[in-house]
């Protein structure tokens, strides 16, 4: 898959069956949609080309506005977006900035500038709801018009429902807020996880007997903070049982950086530049500020024992289930 960091040079340029949306999560819906696009594109003999933006076009406005609290939760880092999309049979993405310049254009401008002379669409699939040029003034309605002009065709996707629920990156936060990992499985189609390169952090907790794996969070709003209950994919043949922190670190730092921070239980290998995927199973608590190292290590060993226990209740419930077979 071909990732462009906004638009393609002229020699890059090709005809494509494209889409345009966010894609945080990339959940049931993204995937309906992104099934129509990769079929299309074979009926066409083209490439099936996605268009998407960073940062996201509402913490864009909410920076704007003064006040980044109103900015999206982000339920995906961008690394973990683009395999997704190349998982769902994506040729090409384009990672547009925006910006004021990107923002401040008409509908019209959009359509030619970027569309037609910039991506060369000859076949577009967006939502229903689909916004887009300042002030959200273009629609569907104006897209299909267009393309009659231009020579590119326009399909709407009909909303995803999941139980009655629709399905939306929004309802993806909210299950991951509440610490609703089924349903936020059920949402996605796959476990919610976190993947990313193992860094160097401050090694503060081999110095009290929980040695982390240390993951970068590159956004300050992600879509769930606290401690959890995990598995790591990638250290091993089999996922390995852990426990992880995934905020601020309040009780050691103040600078608002994201870590997420993982401790493996009996395990002590270098790891450092390993890419690993952490899979969230269960939420423990919030993250809290502890006054004192002491008081902060006894709640990491009353973390990783629940921890230890759910996993002991786990097996427990595959034996008994396949006993009953």
């Amino acid at each position: 898959m071909k990732v462009f960091r906004g638009l393609p040079n002229a020699e890059s340029r090709s005809p494509c069956a494209l889409t345009i949306g966010n894609f945080d999560g990339v959940h049931r819906g993204h995937k309906a949609l992104l099934a129509r696009v990769r079929a299309a594109a074979t009926t066409l003999g083209i490439e099936a080309a996605v268009m998407t933006f960073e940062p996201h076009p509402r913490e864009f406005f909410a920076q704007m506005a003064g006040d980044p609290s109103k900015a999206p939760t982000r339920i995906a880092n961008l690394r973990d977006k683009l395999q997704s999309l190349s998982n769902g049979g994506v040729d090409r993405v384009i990672v547009e900035h925006f910006n004021a310049h990107f923002a401040a254009q008409s509908p019209q401008d959009f359509i030619e500038k970027v569309l037609v002379q910039g991506l060369h669409a000859k076949w577009l699939m967006v939502g229903e709801d689909f916004r887009y040029g300042a002030r959200r003034a273009g629609d569907i309605a104006m897209l299909i018009d267009a393309g009659k002009r231009y020579g590119f065709q326009v399909e709407a996707l009909p909303t995803v429902m999941n139980g009655g629920i629709r399905v939306s990156s929004s309802a993806v936060r909210a299950a991951l807020k509440q610490g609703d990992f089924a349903h936020a499985e059920q949402l996605l189609g796959h476990p919610y996880t976190v993947s990313g390169h193992v860094i160097h952090g401050k090694k503060l907790g081999r110095t009290i007997g929980f040695p982390t794996l240390n993951l970068r969070v590159a956004h300050r709003h992600p879509a769930l903070t606290g401690i959890f209950v995990v598995r790591v994919h990638g250290l091993a043949e089999h996922p390995l049982p852990a426990v992880a922190s995934l905020g601020v670190r309040p009780s050691v730092e103040d600078s608002g950086r994201v870590l997420l921070e993982t401790y493996i239980f009996d395990y002590d290998q270098d790891c450092y530049g390993k890419m690993i995927k952490v899979e969230f199973l269960k939420k423990l608590r919030d993250e809290e500020k502890f006054n004192d190292l002491p008081s902060l290590t006894a709640a990491i060993a009353r973390d990783t024992e629940q921890a230890r226990h759910y996993f002991v209740e786990q097996d427990a419930l595959a034996i008994s289930a396949t006993d009953r077979i």
